[in-house]
């Protein structure tokens, strides 16, 4: 069976699933493959549980003709992504970069989806499986189309480009993030930067922060540039209050709004506001649309979440950590005027051989300010000489968390997805 004839099929049955535990009646079961898993043996089961059609790539012992095999499903899939893809011929936003690159995208999609029929990448489905289940998400009535792509390595971005296309992209930033995969900060920039390539080759336009020189170096290729920043760009602003929310100045581009007043903690997301602002007036979003979406816009999943528990203000952050972000979240923690602050920190992930250093500068940071209580927990921060309340895991955590009775107390909760530190509050 080819491409053209599956997609035949999908669109008859337009919604795909991997997960037989997630199938509902009519998907189109993907059996992938994994280290630890082989879809093709849940390949029937996925069909007694209400599968359209199996796609597999391996002999099933069954003669049913709703299972469909194929060389390889995970190529089969984004093939089909692909070929789904270039049935329309809207803007599709390629979205990627070091921080960041989820919450400008929500924001993104809250702007966007407030005057078009909008679709983007749900939850973190930003890989080489997310990505192509995303594409084939969007639905003929899309009018706009929003793709966050997450890499770890060097053409990552260039094969997610294939079967994105994406006409419009945008660079969060490239910072101290999977340092192992991409060999270092050069390598991340080389590797975020096959975007603005791709862009550069299909007369694509880049929504470029311009405060960050390295960005506009990395985007020069690129003909079509529409850039946002402080002091320079199609729309301009920056911070008025960070106390506890980011409350955003408009200082240019804009003719009926003067301010957003956010949801979000930090300062480090200024540049997500401002890139929200200015996609939404490069696409004509009435601006009164603009600022009540991000203004109405409230983070999840762990993501620079403000809590209130009893007397205590908490920022969770514990959706990722790279040296860059953590960095950025302490320095924020600091400005925040509070008297008593503790910081409760996980281990840095995916660093490589500059792991141990790495987690030696955050140090140094943390020792340069006054704080209540300093917590580490797991990671290379146990290969650190530092004099702190240390643990191996934020089970350990919780327990010492839970004894404290903390009061009237400020605390930051911050690190890598895999440290979990979100269970210090359960």
């Amino acid at each position: 069976m080819s491409i053209p004839e599956l997609y035949q099929l999908f669109l008859q049955y337009p919604s795909v699933q991997t997960d037989t535990r997630k199938l509902k009646k009519g998907d189109i079961y993907f059996a992938l493959k994994g280290p630890n898993f082989n879809g093709n043996e849940f390949a029937l089961q996925a069909l007694e549980a209400g599968a359209a059609y199996s796609v597999v790539d391996e002999n099933i012992d069954s003669d049913n003709i709703r299972i469909l095999k194929f060389d390889d499903v995970l190529e089969t899939l984004q093939a089909l992504a692909k070929h789904h893809r270039e049935q329309f011929t809207i803007p599709f936003i390629g979205i990627t970069g070091s921080n960041g690159k989820t919450t400008s995208k929500e924001l993104i999609f809250a702007v966007l989806s407030s005057h078009y029929t909008t679709y983007t990448t749900q939850g973190n489905l930003n890989n080489h499986i997310g990505v192509p289940l995303t594409l084939l998400s969007v639905k003929p009535d899309a009018e706009i189309a929003v793709i966050e792509m997450g890499a770890n390595h060097q053409k990552e971005i260039e094969g997610y480009c294939i079967y994105t296309q994406p006409t419009h992209g945008v660079i969060t930033n490239c910072g101290k993030a999977h340092l192992e995969g991409f060999g270092g900060v050069e390598g991340v920039r080389k590797g975020k930067g096959e975007l603005y390539d791709f862009l550069a080759k299909h007369e694509g336009t880049a929504f470029v922060y311009a405060d960050y020189d390295y960005l506009q170096s990395m985007s020069v290729a690129v003909k079509h540039i529409v850039k946002y920043g402080q002091a320079e760009g199609l729309v301009q602003g920056n911070i008025l209050s960070n106390e506890p929310f980011l409350e955003v100045a408009l200082t240019a581009g804009m003719n009926t709004i003067s301010s957003i007043k956010t949801q979000l903690v930090g300062d480090y997301n200024l540049p997500n506001i401002l890139c929200a602002v200015v996609i939404g007036k490069h696409f004509s979003v009435p601006e009164e649309k603009i600022k009540a979406a991000i203004e109405n816009y409230a983070p999840s999943n762990s993501r620079s979440q403000l809590l209130q528990k009893g007397t205590n203000t908490i920022i969770l952050d514990a959706y990722n950590a790279n040296p860059t972000s953590m960095k950025a979240a302490i320095e924020n923690f600091t400005n925040l005027h509070a008297t008593k602050k503790v910081i409760m920190l996980g281990g840095m992930m995916e660093l490589g051989e500059a792991s141990v250093e790495e987690h030696k500068s955050i140090i140094e940071l943390i020792k340069k300010y006054s704080w209540e209580k300093v917590v580490l927990v797991g990671g290379d921060f146990e290969k650190v000489d530092h004099g702190f309340t240390f643990f191996t895991n934020s089970n350990e955590a919780r327990d010492w968390f839970i004894q404290q009775s903390f009061e009237h107390t400020h605390l930051l909760i911050k690190g890598s997805r895999s440290m979990k530190m979100e269970k210090i509050l359960e």
